[in-house]
């Protein structure tokens, strides 16, 4: 599976035309995930943490940190401690009791956001 890059895009485009992606933006040596989505057709097979891990090497490789603001990659680092040594400072050592606020937080963020697109 290959993982292409199109600005702060990386993304995995399927046989069926779709794509997964994550949406990324840097500024000031911080890259910031704001967005990961997987065509549901193609969820629960690990594409997203595939794009994730991807973004994160590449930050790494570039001497970014991460400061993680949508559900799917607040949830990746509350399950994946051993890569939180790439987070912006101000992360890197909040308790479990914050990572679970934010994570419900920016759900809930998400969900309303959803909801208003619908509309």
């Amino acid at each position: 599976m290959e993982v292409r890059k199109a600005g702060g895009v990386f993304y995995i485009k399927f046989e069926d035309g779709s794509k997964a992606y994550v949406a990324t933006e840097s500024e000031s040596g911080v890259l910031k995930i704001l967005e990961t989505y997987v065509p549901e057709q193609h969820r629960g097979r690990g594409y997203a943490r595939v794009l994730v891990e991807r973004v994160l090497d590449y930050a790494r490789s570039n001497g970014l940190r991460v400061l993680p603001v949508c559900s799917y990659a607040i949830g990746y680092f509350m399950k994946n401690r051993e890569y939180r040594d790439i987070l912006v400072e101000e992360m890197r050592d909040l308790p479990e009791e914050e990572w679970m606020r934010l994570y419900e937080e920016r759900l809930g963020e998400e969900a309303e956001k959803r909801e208003r697109e619908r509309s």
